[in-house]
């Protein structure tokens, strides 16, 4: 009987000490779905703080999200399976993108409205859209991955319509971060040595048109997405109850991207926030988040 106690404790203890392989999985795909979320609140909630404190604090999360990831699903790309590892590409290439954003949490909003505070954090501005370039790209490169393996599936219509969409938006999407980046940086650098406070009239058309080309990448992503998802859905890889929420979410956010933004609040907020470049890029993550976790299940995709 004594024999018997001590063997329960034992193993009560082993399973504190070391959990299991489940637990672990549940834990990295918890931590993972928070990431984007949490980024979101403390970005528009907190607003910008110094990079002393931001910049560590990043740097921890960006090696928890690599082990959460390696936890999950991305260990097979140790196997053999030449399957397998295309859809752990196809996954980070989607979860990357907002590893980097997540330093978006410390820089908060862009301070579009002073160009002397822009100035003042230019290097953090430039950083902020080198990722956001680079974001684009590695979406771009997943959902080719995706398409590529959803083509000889019952989805595969779905998945040529979705990246009819991205190949269509990435490249405007370029162009956008390139002027937000680059073209502002270099046009508050030359009103601040001009000591000139207010922005020339002419170039509040020329933001507000890239206002409005900001809202068109974000629309044409969210109907990316919804026509990834529809493909999934169709061949059997994702739950239809998972899918049915995706597309949920995607037709929401792009109602209220294409919604007029002078309308009054909160469908203007609404309207700005879901065409910020990192919240149509969390759906894809999403969708990385469960292939990895598809990947890391079972013995076949």
């Amino acid at each position: 009987m004594g024999y018997f106690f001590e063997k329960i404790i034992l193993n009560v203890l082993f399973s504190i000490i070391m959990p299991s392989k489940l637990f672990k999985r549940n834990l990295s795909q918890l931590y993972l779905t928070l990431v984007p979320i949490l980024t979101i609140v403390f970005g528009l909630g907190i607003g910008y703080v110094s990079y002393k404190i931001y910049l560590p604090i990043w740097l921890v999360n960006v090696v928890l999200m690599i082990i959460a990831m390696w936890v999950l699903g991305a260990f097979v790309i140790k196997t053999n399976d030449v399957e397998k590892k295309h859809i752990a590409a196809c996954a980070l290439f989607f979860i990357i993108p907002t590893m980097l954003s997540s330093m978006f949490a410390g820089l908060g909003a862009p301070p579009y409205e002073s160009p002397k505070l822009w100035v003042a954090s230019a290097n953090e501005q430039l950083t902020r859209y080198y990722f956001l370039l680079a974001m684009g790209l590695l979406i771009a490169f997943g959902y080719a991955i995706l398409r590529e393996k959803l083509k000889n599936t019952p989805g595969n219509f779905y998945a040529l319509l979705g990246f009819i969409a991205i190949q269509i938006a990435i490249p405007i999407y370029l162009i956008d971060m390139s002027f937000w980046g680059f073209y502002l940086t270099k046009l508050y650098r030359i009103m601040a040595a001009s000591a000139i406070e207010k922005t020339p009239e002419w170039v509040l058309p020329l933001r507000n048109q890239f206002f409005y080309i900001n809202m068109m990448v974000a629309a044409l992503v969210y109907i990316a997405t919804t026509a990834f998802v529809l493909s999934l859905k169709k061949a059997g890889w994702f739950k239809p109850a998972a899918c049915h929420i995706y597309i949920g979410i995607s037709l929401v956010f792009f109602l209220f991207d294409v919604l007029p933004p002078t309308l009054p609040e909160p469908f203007g907020t609404l309207n700005f926030v879901v065409s910020i470049p990192a919240v149509p890029f969390m759906l894809p993550y999403f969708i990385g988040v469960n292939l990895l976790r598809k990947v890391g299940n079972g013995p076949s995709v």
